[in-house]
């Protein structure tokens, strides 16, 4: 398919070729669903944990004798049912990540792609370099643009000025290509592609 290509001011810049197996799949909830758990759960730190009544500081004597107090008997002031005592089936430090089919990985990028595409939110620029690396010029651009809430991938590298002049606008998020992922795709409303964004997604994902 042909789509329009502007530059950061609006201004028509060309046509670019989109391929059709990458920006014209059906969309699938379930497949974009899995892609999207699966990154967050790798993004998991996965250090929370807490004491058992092994770890956690004081005597192993016990508190008092076994029988003629009237007392529930207790053997030690660290389990879980004293105050200060370790906690019991508390969190422990793990890794969350759990491995997805690439297959399933590709195709869910594809689709948020294509999901993109298909809502009429997906702009193609010629280039995201900028004489000046001046956050009110940026916001003048992505007004002429329509852009509320941006995401932006380009080439193999960030041009360093554009980075700078759009870090301080909030909503706005830029990567390079290898960066492409389906939660931050999804997670913007606009999704802003270079022609070499485009060449690179679509050698990646052919």
């Amino acid at each position: 398919m042909k789509a329009k290509v502007v530059t950061l001011e609006n201004k028509a810049a060309g046509d670019i070729d989109l391929n059709d197996a990458i920006f014209g799949v059906e969309a699938r909830k379930d497949i974009l669903q899995r892609v999207v758990e699966w990154q967050r759960a790798k993004a998991r730190a996965g250090t929370h944990q807490t004491k058992t009544r092994d770890e956690v500081s004081g005597t192993n004597a016990k508190p008092f004798k076994q029988k003629g107090t009237g007392r529930a008997r207790q053997g030690t002031l660290r389990a879980p049912n004293h105050e200060g005592g370790g906690r019991i089936h508390g969190p422990i430090s793990r890794d969350h990540g759990y491995s997805l089919n690439k297959k399933v990985r590709v195709l869910g990028l594809k689709m948020a792609l294509s999901a993109k595409q298909k809502a009429g939110q997906l702009i193609i620029v010629d280039a995201l370099a900028v004489k000046e690396a001046k956050t009110k010029n940026m916001v003048s651009n992505f007004a002429a643009l329509g852009l509320t809430k941006p995401l932006f991938i380009t080439g193999a590298e960030v041009d360093a000025g554009f980075a700078k002049a759009a870090r301080n606008i909030k909503g706005v998020d830029v990567l390079p290509t290898q960066g492409a992922n389906v939660y931050d795709i999804l997670r913007h409303k606009e999704l802003v592609l270079t022609k070499d964004a485009v060449e690179g997604l679509q050698a990646r994902l052919s």
